[in-house]
């Protein structure tokens, strides 16, 4: 019932423009439907999309690689829906997810329900260069997270995203930016939210989480926010470079990872607790078709292991704390192919009994119509503890209307 009514409300936004006074022109790339009412009182953008994936295997067996494992899948497809309401300074997003990587991840703190919703935040510039965020939606956190999915240079984020991260969370954010000078840029972004991810609806378990993210643009802004998009698909005609600093303090967090992993549950049923930190520093720099970014991330915790009331019994619950680099470049030819590189390595603190490991990969892509319609490959060699682990190839293409 749920679900019909979610795709009911859907298609009435969707088609009731169509039936208005006006519709503004638009062209594939730019929403599937842009509508702006006749007193220009509010405004609506519907841009659905989707990715699909091929993913094939080889996990390595003694002296050989065993059989392929081959997998089809609909990476994400999602709904966004943005534009501003009752003046131009109140903009608003909202986003829901449809693939199951997307709705996957009910528990008891979100009624076992599906997360359909990624994004659902109001941002209201209310003095010059200043903006207030409230509702769901990324935290200012690594240049990967901020990116979004459907502008990514290689299929999908490096092991670094997925294991230190931020991802969304629900709170509030205050964002300022300033020049010195004619050139340099600065902006200061700071959040404060639950500290448990997205979609949560019986908490606040622990404490609260801040979130501070410091950016420098001494060359000045990248065309069309080229720092937030991967790949430089406006071959910047003069050297851009972005400097970042992200500092995250997670207080009294319940899960292994902050903002999601499985949350330590003791065998009372209490929710084990502990301090947890991560920091990000990051670059990027995009000139002439060559793009580079760098990432690296800590996350550190007052005590990793999770225990009972007594505090010596282990749970079996550990905080995923050390520290990773991720390196990343390609180069954009006039033909619209492009060739990308990625190395990531991973080095977990002794205390959790996780395996560093070594990640490299080669990309190809093909931009039909840049990240709107592409077609992206690559090749992954991942080396767990030293050892010759595994190799993947996925192929696959981005449609963004």
């Amino acid at each position: 019932m749920k679900l019909k009514f979610t795709l009911a409300v859907i298609a009435f936004l969707a088609l009731s423009p169509l039936y208005s006074q006006e519709i503004s022109d638009t062209k594939f790339g730019k929403g599937l439907i842009n509508f702006t009412a006749k007193d220009s009182s509010f405004s609506i953008k519907f841009a659905p999309r989707f990715q699909m994936r091929y993913i094939s295997s080889w996990d390595h067996d003694g002296d050989q690689y065993g059989s392929p494992e081959h997998n089809f899948i609909i990476r994400r497809a999602r709904l966004k829906f943005d534009g501003f309401a009752y003046s131009p300074k109140l903009k608003y997003k909202i986003e829901l997810g449809l693939s199951n990587r997307d709705l996957s991840g009910g528990n008891q703190f979100n009624r076992n329900t599906p997360r359909y919703i990624l994004d659902a935040v109001l941002m209201w510039h209310f003095a010059k260069n200043w903006e207030l965020w409230a509702g769901q939606t990324k935290l200012p956190g690594n240049v990967e997270r901020v990116i979004s999915s459907g502008n990514l240079q290689l299929i999908d984020r490096s092991l670094l995203n997925s294991r230190f991260t931020l991802d969304r969370d629900i709170g509030i954010q205050l964002r300022h930016k300033f020049y010195l000078g004619d050139n340099f840029l600065i902006r200061e972004k700071v959040a404060l939210s639950q500290g448990e991810g997205r979609n949560v609806t019986e908490g606040n378990e622990g404490g609260l989480q801040y979130t501070g993210r410091l950016e420098l643009l001494p060359f000045g802004a990248f065309e069309s926010k080229g720092d937030y998009s991967a790949s430089d698909l406006k071959r910047e005609e003069k050297p851009k470079l972005s400097l970042t600093f992200t500092y995250n303090f997670n207080e009294n967090a319940v899960r292994e990872r902050g903002f999601a992993g499985d949350y330590m549950i003791r065998t009372d049923g209490s929710i084990y607790e502990t301090d947890q930190t991560t920091i990000f520093v990051d670059a990027m720099y995009k000139h002439n078709g060559f793009s580079f970014m760098g990432e690296y991330a800590k996350r550190t915790a007052d005590n990793e292991i999770a225990t009972e009331l007594d505090g010596i019994t282990p749970t079996g619950d550990v905080v995923l704390t050390g520290n990773a680099l991720n390196l990343q470049a390609g180069y954009l030819f006039e033909s619209n192919f492009e060739v990308a590189g990625r190395y990531t390595n991973i080095d977990y603190e002794t205390i959790t009994n996780a395996l560093p490991v070594k990640q490299y990969t080669l990309g190809l892509n093909k931009f039909v119509h840049g990240h709107k319609l592409k077609v992206q490959s690559d090749i992954s060699y991942t080396s767990v503890d030293g050892n010759e682990d595994n190799i993947t190839f996925r192929l696959g293409f981005d449609f963004h209307f």
